[in-house]
């Protein structure tokens, strides 16, 4: 799900590494993943990083198998009983219609399940979606934390922890800099030279 070389992702960034959630698609991988996506969601709970809340959403379409198994495990290890809705790229015009799928976010406080962020781009829709929808996001989760600056030029967490209520109401299972730990211990040297250029330019300072 780690690729190396160069992308260009929804920020208009071009990236020397790519994150692709949709290649974790068997069932042992959506377990490993959605294990931590429970296990950093009920941490924050527990330390009140994040408050409590009443449906796990999951963005279409790569977030829609990630929230279904966390909701799961949510309830099997932690009793943590939360619902999942997630939504259509395009709104549906027969049956009960819409672009929401899944328990109705109206009146609820909404968790956001996320691969990646890297400006907050992607998140900032989401939001919206949610609010149109009468939800109340509360926080988000993801799995990989670029760590870049967002569209003020700090920090992209920080800039969206405002949006959602306060700090700790972004949380990330790892980090940029666990990837580049990761590919010191592994002796990817060139990978390195590459994310730290990349780090130069677009990475947190503070």
């Amino acid at each position: 799900a780690l690729k190396f070389g160069s992308f260009t992702l929804k920020s208009g960034r071009v990236s020397p590494y790519f994150f692709n959630a949709g290649l974790i698609s068997t069932g042992p991988l959506l377990n490993s993943l959605c294990t931590a996506y429970a296990h950093t969601i009920a941490k924050a709970l527990s330390a009140s990083q994040l408050p409590e809340f009443d449906v796990l959403f999951g963005p279409a379409y790569k977030g829609i198998s990630l929230a279904a198994v966390t909701a799961v495990l949510l309830h099997t290890q932690y009793q943590i009983e939360v619902g999942f809705a997630y939504d259509r790229k395009e709104a549906k015009d027969h049956g009960e219609g819409g672009r929401m799928v899944g328990v109705p976010v109206a009146g609820k406080r909404v968790l956001i399940l996320d691969d990646v962020m890297t400006a907050g781009t992607a998140v900032r829709g989401v939001l919206e979606l949610i609010r149109q929808a009468g939800g109340q996001a509360i926080g988000v989760v993801m799995a990989l934390d670029r760590e870049e600056i967002g569209h003020e030029g700090r920090s992209a967490v920080k800039e969206l922890e405002v949006e959602l209520g306060g700090e700790g109401r972004v949380q990330a299972i790892l980090r940029m800099r666990d990837l580049i730990s990761w590919l010191k211990d592994n002796g990817r040297h060139e990978d390195i030279e590459r994310m730290q250029a990349y780090w130069e330019q677009f990475g947190v300072k503070e």
